[in-house]
C-alpha cells in the first residue's frame, strides 16, 4: 500500500442529512434550515474532555487517540488528512490565526508538535510522510493550547503552569506559575501585546505579562466550580469566562477599570426565562414549539437540577438576521457570543445579558450526539453560518455540525407585534378614547370663555328715566377723561410669592457635556434618621422637590439658596412628588392613602383625594397629558382622573374644598396583580402608559384605545419598583426614536434598558450593588447617561453604550435612594436613606449637599436662617413646623 493510501485515507462517513420533519418555526422555516449534521465519525477512543479546534474551513479532532485528523469543509471529496507523530493520546489542539500559512498545534503527554498544513498536504501528494516541528517534550498533561494573534508564540497550559514557546526557535520564552489548579483555558489580549489571561480549576483568572514573566492581576475565587472556558471581546474590551455549573462571569478590561466585574449570569435561569417569556407573550404556539424543552419540560420540573457546563465560548455575528422578517435586533446588539455546553448551543447577548436563541442537541432527532463532552465553535464570514465540532460525552462519536444562527434566532424570537407602539402620539385622539374627555372639555371651556368675553365687550344702552326724551348720560360712549390710572411701574422687592418666580434664562442644554462627577458642600434637609424617599426637578430646572419619611415635602431653589418651602399635611411617609408641566402645582402621595395637590407659589393645599377613594396606598402618581389628567396606581389597577383646581380665594370659606376630581377610567393588569409603579410622559402628548406588576411583568397600555397593548413577561427576576422614561427636557431635543427608550429596575437585578418599538431589552446595567433595598434611577436630559443609587453609599453613572459604569460618586454615609438630573444644566442630584446617630449626609447635590442634624437647637438655628425673619426671630408659623420636623 502506498504512503498516499496510508496517510491520506478516504473515510466513508455517514452523511447525516436530516429527515424531513413536520416541525416548523413561527416564520415557516423548517428545522433543517437551522442545523445540519455534516459528518459523523466514530473513534476507538473517546475524545471527551479534549480541546477540539475549528478554523474558517477546517476542523481538527483526535482519531483513535494519537492521530490528528484534519477535515476541510470546502473539499467536495470529503477526504481527511491524518497526521501521525504522537505516541500518547492527544489532549489539546489549536489552529493559528493566519490563513497563509495555516498552522495547527497539537499536544499529548509526550510531545507538543506544530504542523504547517500547506506543507503537509504537499508532502502527502508527493507520497512523503508529513512531519511537524516538535515544540517541547514531556511537558505534562496539556489541557489547552493557544496561538498568539501573529502566530509567533504558542501558550501551552501544562498542569498548573503556562509555558510560552517561540514558534520559530522553539525556545521557552516564559514560565508562568501561580495557579493552584490545572489551567483550563488561556487567551492572548488582541490589543495589548504581551498580555495573556488564563483561567484554572482553582476558580479564578490571572493576567500575565508573558514578555517579562510577571503576574499583573489575580482575581479572587469566583465560583465553587472550576472555570472551563475563556473569551476576550476586543470590541467591548471585556473578559468572559464560564464555569462548570453554568455561571458566566463578565469583567471589564478597559484602562482604569481595574478588572471590575460587569455581570454574573446563570445560563440555566436565563434559558428558562427566555422560553417562559415567549410562551407567556404568545410568541409560540404550543403544538409547533413542543420540540423546545423549555415549553414543556420546564413546566413539569424535569430540568430543575440540570446544569449547563460552559465548554467553549466563541463570537457570533447576527448582522445577517433579516430586520424585515424579525425586527427584534438593533444594530448595536448583533455582536453576540456562542456558548457551547454539554446539552446544547446558546446565542448569548453580552449587551442585555439575555439568551437570544437556544439549540438543544436532544431535541433534534437528526443529531447523533445528545450530550457533548467537548465542543469547538467558529463562525464563518462568507455565509454567516457557524461550524460546530462535538465529541460525545459517552463513547467515541465525533460530529461536525453546520448551524445557521440567523434562522435559529428568527425561528425562536420573531415577535408578533400587530401594531407599532410609540411614545410620541402618532394619531389623533379617538372619540371613544378616555383622553377625548380632556380635549372636549378644553374645547368647550375655550368656547365658553370666548362667548363670555364677547358678551362683556358689547356695550348696551340702559334707560335711566321714563321720559320719552332724555339727555344722554354718556354711558353709551367712551369716557373723555381718564378717571383712573393704575400704577404699573412698581418694582418687586422679592417678597411673598414672587420668590417662586422663574429666573430661567432658557439657555440650551450642553449636549456634549461630560459626566457630572464633582461634589460640592452640604446643606441640611431634615433631622437625623429621616429618610429622603423621592426627589424631582421642576420642568424649568429652578426648583427641586423632595419627599421625606417624616410626612413633609420640601421645595428647594435649584441653587440651594434662600428659604425652602415646607408642605405639611400627610400622615405617612411621602413616596411620590411630581411637578406639573407649568410648575404651578406640586403633587404628592404618601402611605396614608391620600393624594394632595399643592400650590407651589402659596404652599397651600389645592386638591385633596382622601382615603375613602383608595383601598390601598398609592404607589405612583403623576400629572399626565400636559396636566390634563392625574394618573395614579393603587392596588391592582391604575386610574385616570380628570381634575379641576379652583383658584378663586374665599377667605370666609377657605376650609371648604372647591377643587374636584372625576374618575375617567380604571384599568387593571392582565394577571390582576398589584401595580408596583407606572410611568407616562407629561411634557408632550402621549397615549402610552407603562405599568409594572407584582408578577414581574411590564405591561404597556394605549389610552387612545383604552386597553392593554403589550405585555413583557419576566421583565426582571423580581418585581419592578421603578420605571423611568427618556423624556428629555425643554432645554434639549433628541431624536424621536429616543423617546421610546425606558428603564426598569428591580432589587437584585440591576437596570434594564427597553425599546418600546421592539419590546426588547437592549442593555442590562448591573455593576452597582442593589440586593435588598429599592434604589432610584434617572435618565439624563440629553439621553446619554443613566444614574442610579446603590447600597454601598455611592451613586453610579452609566453611559448608554456600555454596560459598565463610568463614574462612581462618593460622599454619602448611607444607602443612596434617589437620583435626579437637572433638566436645564448638566448636574445630578442624589438623596440617601435615613442615617444612624451622628451621621450627616441625607441629600447630596453637586453644588451643595443637604446634611442631617441631631441637636434641636442647631436645627432651629438653621431654620432661623432659612425662614423669613420677623423682628429678629423665627415667624410664628415656622417654629411649630420646625418642632414637628425634628420630633418626627
Amino acid at each position: 500500500m502506498t504512503p498516499i493510501v496510508i496517510l491520506y485515507v478516504l473515510f466513508v462517513f455517514r452523511l447525516k442529512m436530516e429527515n424531513p420533519q413536520d416541525i416548523f418555526s413561527s416564520n415557516g422555516g423548517c428545522v433543517r434550515d437551522i442545523v445540519i449534521e455534516k459528518y459523523l465519525v466514530e473513534s476507538k477512543e473517546s475524545a471527551s474532555h479534549v480541546q477540539l479546534a475549528c478554523s474558517m474551513q477546517h476542523c481538527a479532532f483526535p482519531l483513535d487517540g494519537n492521530e490528528l485528523c484534519i477535515w476541510n469543509t470546502e473539499d467536495p471529496s470529503h477526504q481527511l488528512l491524518i497526521l501521525r507523530g504522537h505516541h500518547q493520546p492527544i489532549t489539546a489542539m489549536a489552529f493559528g490565526n493566519k490563513v497563509n500559512p495555516l498552522l495547527i498545534c497539537s499536544a499529548s503527554l509526550d510531545y507538543v508538535i506544530m504542523w504547517n498544513l500547506d506543507e503537509c498536504r504537499k508532502k502527502v501528494l508527493q507520497g512523503l510522510v508529513p512531519r511537524g516541528t516538535v515544540m517541547g517534550s514531556l511537558l505534562g498533561k496539556v489541557l489547552c493550547l493557544q496561538l498568539s494573534p501573529d502566530d509567533q508564540v504558542v501558550a501551552v497550559c501544562a498542569g498548573n503552569k503556562i509555558l510560552t514557546l517561540d514558534i520559530e526557535t522553539q525556545a521557552v520564552l516564559a514560565k508562568l506559575q501561580g495557579h493552584l489548579g490545572p489551567v483550563t483555558a488561556v487567551e492572548f489580549c488582541p490589543w495589548q501585546a504581551g498580555i495573556i489571561i488564563s483561567v484554572s480549576e482553582d476558580r479564578g483568572f490571572k493576567v500575565w505579562d508573558h514578555c517579562t514573566g510577571s503576574l499583573i492581576y489575580s482575581s479572587s475565587v469566583l465560583s465553587a466550580y472550576p472555570l472551563l472556558s475563556l473569551f476576550i471581546d476586543a470590541g467591548s474590551r471585556q473578559l468572559v469566562t464560564g464555569c462548570a455549573d453554568g455561571q458566566l462571569w463578565i469583567f471589564s478590561l478597559m484602562d482604569g477599570h481595574h478588572y471590575r466585574r460587569v455581570a454574573r449570569v446563570d445560563l440555566r435561569k436565563k434559558t428558562e426565562t427566555f422560553f417562559t417569556r415567549r410562551v407567556k407573550s404568545g410568541l409560540y404556539s404550543q403544538p409547533e414549539e413542543s420540540w423546545l424543552p423549555s415549553t414543556s419540560a420546564l413546566g413539569k420540573g424535569e430540568q430543575v437540577g440540570v446544569t449547563f457546563p460552559i465548554l467553549r465560548l466563541a463570537p457570533c455575528d447576527l448582522s445577517r438576521v433579516p430586520h424585515s422578517a424579525c425586527g427584534c435586533l438593533s444594530s448595536e446588539n448583533t455582536q453576540c457570543l456562542w456558548i457551547g455546553s454539554s446539552v446544547g448551543l446558546f446565542v448569548f447577548n453580552p449587551a442585555n445579558l439575555e439568551v437570544e436563541a437556544a439549540l438543544y442537541y436532544k431535541d433534534f432527532h437528526s443529531l447523533s450526539i445528545p450530550l457533548a463532552g467537548s465542543c469547538a465553535l467558529r463562525s464563518r464570514f462568507a455565509d454567516g453560518k457557524a461550524l460546530c465540532l462535538l465529541a460525545s460525552l459517552f463513547g467515541g462519536k465525533i460530529a461536525a455540525l453546520e448551524v445557521d444562527p440567523a434562522a435559529l434566532v428568527v425561528a425562536q424570537q420573531c415577535p408578533r407585534v400587530e401594531q407599532g407602539l410609540s411614545v410620541p402620539a402618532s394619531s389623533c385622539v379617538l372619540p371613544t378614547s378616555p383622553l377625548y374627555l380632556g380635549i372636549a372639555k378644553e374645547k368647550s371651556t375655550k368656547a365658553a370663555s370666548e362667548q363670555q368675553r364677547a358678551k362683556r365687550n358689547i356695550m348696551k344702552d340702559q334707560f335711566l328715566v321714563f321720559h320719552s326724551k332724555i339727555k344722554s348720560s354718556g354711558y353709551a360712549s367712551a369716557p373723555h377723561l381718564t378717571m383712573f390710572s393704575p400704577k404699573t411701574n412698581i418694582k418687586s422687592e422679592g417678597k411673598g410669592p414672587s420668590r417662586h418666580r422663574s429666573s430661567c434664562t432658557w439657555e440650551a442644554y450642553a449636549v456634549d457635556c461630560t459626566v457630572p462627577a464633582k461634589p460640592g458642600p452640604r446643606v441640611t434637609a431634615a433631622p437625623a434618621r429621616t429618610r429622603v424617599c423621592c426627589i424631582q426637578y421642576s420642568g424649568d430646572g429652578q426648583w427641586l422637590a423632595c419627599g421625606l419619611a417624616n410626612r413633609l415635602c420640601l421645595v428647594f431653589d435649584a441653587s440651594l439658596t434662600g428659604t425652602p418651602a415646607v408642605f405639611s399635611g400627610h400622615d405617612g411617609a411621602v413616596n411620590t412628588v411630581c411637578w406639573s408641566h407649568d410648575q404651578r402645582w406640586l403633587l404628592s402621595t404618601a402611605q396614608d392613602r391620600t393624594l394632595r395637590v399643592w400650590s407651589a407659589r402659596r404652599t397651600e393645599l389645592a386638591l385633596l383625594l382622601g382615603k375613602d377613594m383608595f383601598s390601598k396606598p398609592i404607589q405612583s402618581a403623576q400629572f399626565y397629558y400636559i396636566d390634563a389628567f392625574i394618573l395614579l396606581s393603587s392596588g391592582p389597577e391604575f386610574q385616570l382622573l380628570k381634575y379641576h383646581i379652583d383658584t378663586c380665594k374665599d377667605e370666609i370659606k377657605r376650609y371648604k374644598q372647591r377643587s374636584k376630581s372625576k374618575l375617567v377610567c380604571r384599568l387593571s393588569l392582565t394577571d390582576a396583580g398589584d401595580v408596583t409603579c407606572l410611568s407616562a410622559v407629561n411634557d408632550f402628548y402621549s397615549h402610552i402608559v407603562l405599568t409594572a406588576g407584582r408578577n414581574r411583568t411590564v405591561e404597556v397600555f394605549d389610552l387612545n384605545a383604552g386597553c392593554s397593548a403589550a405585555v413583557i413577561a419576566e421583565a426582571h427576576s423580581r418585581p419592578v419598583h421603578q420605571i423611568c422614561q427618556n423624556k428629555g427636557s425643554s432645554f434639549t431635543t433628541q431624536q424621536p426614536q429616543a423617546y421610546n427608550l425606558f428603564l426598569t429596575t428591580a432589587i437584585g437585578d440591576g437596570m434594564r434598558l427597553w425599546d418600546l418599538r421592539t419590546l426588547r431589552c437592549e442593555r442590562h446595567f448591573e455593576g452597582h450593588p442593589n440586593r435588598s433595598y429599592p434604589c432610584g434611577i434617572a435618565f439624563s436630559p440629553c439621553g446619554r447617561f443613566v444614574a442610579c443609587g446603590a447600597e454601598d453609599r455611592h451613586a453610579y453613572m452609566y453611559e448608554m453604550g456600555s454596560s459598565m459604569f463610568s463614574h462612581r460618586l462618593a460622599g454619602h454615609t448611607d444607602i443612596v435612594t434617589a437620583v435626579a438630573f437637572n433638566p436645564s444644566a448638566p448636574q445630578v442630584e442624589i438623596s440617601s436613606d435615613y442615617l444612624p446617630v451622628l451621621s450627616r449626609t441625607c441629600l447630596k447635590f453637586l453644588g451643595r449637599t443637604i446634611e442631617a442634624v441631631q441637636d434641636p437647637r442647631h436645627f432651629l438655628h438653621l431654620l432661623n436662617s432659612w425662614l423669613p425673619l420677623k423682628n429678629g426671630s423665627v415667624s410664628v408659623m415656622s417654629r411649630p413646623v420646625a418642632l414637628e420636623m425634628f420630633k418626627s
